[in-house]
């Protein structure tokens, strides 16, 4: 009984989603350049795995309860739509998961304010947005999306913190999460009911811009380009082929695999910026991640 409620609760969270924001942090520290002097070991590089540890841990809190607040506002739809959810099918109950999220979201801001005070900055603005987007922002057909993406962003700048003053240069960098999480966002609107194919096309061409930008970032650092193409070829593989058999069929199954590996893509999308900043060996490192969250996007909804 014991494991059947934990198994309930662990679904709210979505965990394979959650192993995609820890990536994000991953790739904010390779955007940062922390990464090497976190690899010469010594007390430094044992100061920087310790802020990793804490913003990875800020990462889980604040996406976690915010996913999980995403069902608290969404019970009596789901009710209707997806009856074999937690909560409208009694496994757990609406105020105890409302209560959860709201200590997740805590333990996010809390773990942030462990690195320095501009990153528990950062988490609180995030927790708002995910909440804004729980309770508002998802029934706003512009402004919804765009609220999504701003989360992501957050996420991404907030494992950039750990060099506060690094944010004034690499901010823009949080477009492209933005983009890539709008499009996401756009397209899953019609995962229950389908026929939304200008939604599909935006997201694709939503597509084609993050990874024309995730190219283009090897130019303009100096660094080799080549370093970045076989994570961009991966990324193709996984995003355009569901996406354009859901364009075709307009079936709202299709529709939500493409979701999914989407979602499940944004490690990819992190690997692809650690390698343009860091080197392949830092964007395989990230890569790591991605079988970890398709494991359990077998065993927990991704959606």
């Amino acid at each position: 009984m014991r494991t059947t409620r934990l198994f309930a609760y662990l679904q709210l969270t979505r965990p394979a989603n959650v192993v995609t924001a820890i990536a994000d942090i991953w790739a904010g520290f390779a955007i940062s350049g922390t990464w090497f002097y976190l690899l010469e070991g010594g007390q430094g590089g044992n100061i920087l795995l310790t802020k990793l540890a804490w913003l990875s841990l800020s990462t889980i809190g604040l996406y976690a309860g915010g996913v999980a607040f995403n069902d608290v506002f969404d019970a009596e739809l789901d009710a209707i739509e997806r009856p074999e959810r937690p909560i409208p099918s009694g496994r757990v109950s609406k105020s105890r998961a409302a209560w959860m999220s709201f200590t997740l979201l805590l333990i996010g801001v809390l773990a942030a304010a462990q690195v320095n005070l501009i990153s528990a900055g950062i988490a609180s603005v995030v927790a708002l947005l995910a909440v804004l987007y729980d309770y508002w922002g998802k029934h706003q057909n512009l402004i919804g999306p765009i609220n999504m993406g701003l989360c992501r962003s957050g996420n991404l700048l907030l494992g950039v913190s750990v060099t506060p003053e690094l944010l004034s240069t690499f901010w823009p960098l949080g477009l492209i999460p933005l983009i890539f999480v709008a499009a996401i966002t756009m397209i899953s609107r019609g995962e229950v009911h389908g026929k939304n194919r200008n939604a599909l096309y935006g997201g694709l061409l939503m597509y084609v811009i993050v990874i024309a930008v995730i190219g283009s970032i090897p130019f303009l650092h100096n660094t080799n380009s080549w370093e970045v193409l076989p994570f961009i070829a991966l990324l193709c593989y996984m995003i355009f082929p569901p996406l354009i058999r859901a364009i075709r069929s307009q079936n709202p199954k299709l529709i939500g695999k493409s979701v999914k590996a989407a979602v499940i893509s944004l490690i990819i999308v992190n690997a692809s910026l650690a390698s343009a900043f860091a080197g392949w060996q830092i964007g395989l490192f990230v890569l790591l991640l991605l079988p970890i969250s398709l494991w359990l996007a077998k065993k927990f909804a991704v959606t």
